[in-house]
């Protein structure tokens, strides 16, 4: 899989290969709709959901949410226009930095209800953690190619589990229970797109069963809490909401009244647990209980099909992408993006335990927006690099 990485400049006009008469787009356009699509939905729920959070500041959130979407976005192009394949010379440097910053955020990093996990630089809070997601996959997928001939290995796996999870630890320290399972899944959808043995992955699932095992129960019953008490009764609360629905439970009962209340079409003006703010966290967490309850099943729908249309042209990079590096690093943004939309969807109908993950695109935070949309470059980058990589070949790209 390992194909030529030759730097072609990328603002080559990739048309010229198809033929006069039928130009065609170097891009993903239906990634860049898929893309363009939720930051419009994350815009319009915000200016419903916000509307009277900050006094005499109706479209405060809105306006933020979209500065970071055009700044974003601006980053979005740059990165479709830069070789992926160079950043594998910098995977040492990329993995340094992603723990330099999470080590700094957690010594100096403003402190927010009993976390701390950002830096407070005014305009925006920068959350190191969230663009660590981004440099997990760029460099692991750096250490993977570099050991092409040792992919079986258990030595190899070991090593790649073990450069994921000091983030993951660290972040867990913040608290961040959310992102640094992100970090995992990161670790482990790289290792399987590598084509680690699937024993590998079995040994792997028995040490995390010895590990949540330890967690919750051996380590509790020692006197030692490994995790906070507060998330532990996050983890739990969500089999039973019902328990204690003033305190574990309030969270995900409200979620679940506000996506029932919106039926078919939404409540519109009428959305009481948004705008009396009965729902906790509706511009944060709980955006897709927003969409719910302002914009119904139908507006739930068209969100939930954008992000099918943006996985779904991630995965056609993935297979498409000219060597083994951009398959790594497309399997890792894919899986990133997939599990942050299952869990955030899932805890607000109540099927997942509230761990904090955002919305990608949707949930308000510049980090967030930021980190995805450069995510997106590189998926727009992989893409265009394919399609040269195909010309140069003789082949007519049709992707």
């Amino acid at each position: 899989m390992e194909a030529s990485t030759a730097r072609t400049p990328i603002h080559r006009r990739v048309d010229e290969a198809d033929g006069p008469g039928r130009p065609t787009l170097a891009i993903d356009p239906l990634l860049l709709l898929a893309t363009l699509g939720l930051l419009a939905c994350s815009l319009v729920a915000l200016a419903t959901a916000t509307q009277d959070d900050v006094a005499g500041s109706p479209y405060y959130y809105v306006t933020r949410q979209a500065v970071y979407a055009v700044v974003g976005l601006g980053l979005m192009v740059a990165l479709t226009r830069v070789d992926y394949s160079r950043v594998r010379e910098l995977k040492y440097g990329l993995y340094v930095v992603m723990l330099g910053l999470i080590l700094l955020v957690i010594g100096v990093g403003s402190t927010a209800r009993g976390s701390r996990r950002a830096f407070d630089l005014g305009f925006i809070s920068f959350q190191p953690s969230e663009i660590g997601k981004l440099l997990l996959i760029l460099a692991l997928s750096a250490f993977v190619v570099g050991r092409v001939r040792r992919l079986r290995d258990r030595d190899t796996t070991a090593r790649a589990m073990l450069v994921a999870l000091a983030p993951a630890m660290l972040v867990m320290l913040q608290p961040d229970l959310g992102t640094s399972l992100v970090y995992v899944v990161i670790a482990l959808a790289v290792l399987f797109v590598a084509g680690t043995p699937a024993r590998h992955f079995a040994a792997l699932g028995a040490i995390a069963a010895v590990g949540v095992a330890f967690t919750l129960v051996a380590a509790p019953a020692a006197g030692v809490d490994v995790i906070k008490p507060y998330q532990k009764e996050r983890l739990t609360a969500f089999l039973n909401p019902s328990e204690d629905p003033r305190d574990a439970g309030y969270q995900q009962n409200q979620s679940r009244i506000a996506i029932g209340a919106g039926q078919k079409t939404g409540r519109g003006e009428d959305a009481t647990q948004t705008r009396l703010n009965f729902l906790p966290e509706h511009h944060t967490d709980f955006i897709f209980a927003v969409v719910g309850e302002e914009y119904g099943f139908l507006g739930a729908s068209i969100v939930l099909s954008l992000f099918a249309l943006l996985i779904w042209r991630a995965l056609r990079i993935l297979t498409m992408a000219k060597n083994l590096y951009g398959a790594l690093i497309a399997g890792g943004i894919v899986a990133m993006l997939m599990f942050q939309v299952f869990v955030n969807v899932g805890m607000t109908i109540g099927i997942m335990p509230i761990t904090g993950v955002p919305l990608p695109l949707m949930s308000y935070g510049g980090s967030s927006v930021l980190m995805t949309l450069m995510a997106v470059g590189i998926l727009q980058s992989i893409h265009v690099q394919s399609r040269i990589a195909a010309k140069a070949k003789g082949r007519v790209p049709t992707f």
